[in-house]
């Protein structure tokens, strides 16, 4: 059977795969693991928040439903992104914190995250904990000890001053778009950019419950060149549903990546004493040209495997202040407990302000090498480490990219794929070797 979770909790189609009773018992199951089923000092504490989507509705209520029959009081954030309900959880001292969202997919999609005591994210034994009790039932819970439900009126402005808290810099006298993405921070983003300073033109911001990511966000960034380019911006930043991610559009629509903007704040960071043993941490699929960019700068790179929980998990180890995904996750440890793109967009666009340079010339901290990736569908996914067939294939393809160029095969975690990435000094070069390894895993893995 199929772990239930995937890398960032419970997701499927709201209604067939994520239904109300599902949602129901995992709330239940998360109140026996989470609190420890313990009442002695008092009921625990769990708060909930969701983006707009218009399945969160009937999953918030399914949710609260299971925690308060479970003896949780309730703690309703109404929306908010992903990153503020992980602030919140510590915010509040809740024994843990739900999240209702399905990130950068479509509406039909939603998710179920928790957050454990302090907004951290859960280890996989914990989630697999969470997952085993399923159905198991637990103790009726009657009369004073039913949880009681509530909703905070003042959990988004928390979480604003929070990030206003932590910017560097002011944003005086800059024009920025941002893209709302139709979602969680279609109020909190443009608040928290007005507040620290600079004019704001919004886009993405008329969510109905069904449009989440539509045609906007961090995954469709054409809206957001063009408004920037119309209103005449200094910049223009793009989140995607949830709001913890952060990409950029530079003034002549130039589109700033995340290994950009982690090259960008690391420099920053580095020179006013901030990144923690100089070190970067980074996963494999980031750009070689940011490897080669920090390594010239002497700050040391740390590679995980996808998966901004990984980021996390490497940085909380080795007590790094920064780290991320090309993807736009990007995690500032000192301020937050998981990655946040508003609170990337506030120390961006700070740079950006007291540098007083154009957001693509500061882009420029590393040259991009093309990267190509191919997604191979219809495979044995299973078998990528042990082909030696493949394994021969890959160090004739690196042999011949040498030092300016590298290969990575990665088997989805949710799909029957495998995906090719290459990068190399020159796009037709890489997208003839990828096509040249895809191929090689379709009559290899191919089932």
């Amino acid at each position: 059977m199929a772990r239930l979770f995937g890398t960032d909790g419970v997701r499927g189609v709201a209604g067939r795969d994520l239904t109300a009773t599902l949602a129901l018992d995992l709330a239940l199951a998360a109140a026996q693991v989470l609190t420890g089923g313990r009442r002695a000092n008092g009921r625990p504490r769990a708060v909930v928040g969701r983006d707009p989507r218009a399945s969160g509705e009937f999953l918030e209520a399914a949710v609260v439903a299971g925690l308060a029959s479970s003896g949780v009081d309730v703690v309703r954030l109404g929306v908010v992104p992903t990153p503020g309900v992980a602030y919140l959880t510590d915010a509040f001292e809740a024994d843990f914190g739900v999240m209702l969202s399905a990130s950068h997919n479509a509406a039909p999609d939603n998710g179920i995250k928790f957050f454990a005591r302090g907004g951290q994210k859960l280890p996989d034994e914990v989630e697999d904990e969470i997952e085993a009790r399923l159905g198991a039932g637990a103790e009726p819970v009657v009369g004073a000890d039913v949880g009681r439900v509530s909703d905070a009126s003042d959990g988004a402005e928390r979480y604003v001053r929070h990030l206003l808290d932590s910017a560097p810099y002011r944003l005086d006298g800059l024009r920025v778009v941002v893209d709302c993405a139709n979602g969680a921070a279609t109020r909190v983003a443009p608040d928290t950019l007005r507040r620290a300073g600079a004019e704001v033109v919004t886009i993405g911001d008329r969510p109905d419950g069904l449009n989440i990511n539509e045609g906007c966000g961090s995954t469709q960034l054409a809206a957001l060149r063009e408004a920037v380019r119309e209103h005449g911006a200094d910049a223009g930043v793009a989140h995607d549903g949830d709001a913890d991610r952060c990409l950029a559009v530079a003034a002549d629509g130039t589109v700033v990546d995340g290994d950009q903007i982690l090259g960008i704040l690391a420099l920053e960071l580095r020179e006013t004493g901030q990144l923690a043993d100089d070190t970067l941490v980074i996963t494999v699929m980031s750009n070689l040209g940011l490897k080669l960019a920090m390594k010239e700068a002497g700050i040391t790179v740390v590679e995980t495997p996808v998966g901004d929980r990984y980021v996390l998990e490497e940085m909380k180890a080795g007590h790094y202040s920064l780290g991320g995904e090309q993807s736009g996750h990007v995690v500032l440890l000192d301020h937050a407990s998981t990655g946040d793109g508003l609170l990337t967009s506030l120390h961006l666009l700070g740079v950006v302000n007291h540098r007083r340079q154009p957001l693509n010339e500061l882009a420029k901290v590393m040259t991009k090498l093309p990267q190509v990736l191919v997604n191979v569908s219809d495979v044995d996914r299973g078998r990528v480490a042990s082909s030696e067939e493949l394994a021969e294939a890959v160090a004739r393809a690196e042999d011949e990219l040498g030092e300016t160029g590298r290969v990575l095969l990665r088997p989805s975690g949710t799909e029957p794929k495998v995906r090719v990435m290459v990068e190399a000094a020159t796009e037709p070069q890489a997208r003839t070797v990828a096509e040249r390894l895809a191929e090689v895993v379709r009559s290899t893995l191919g089932h």
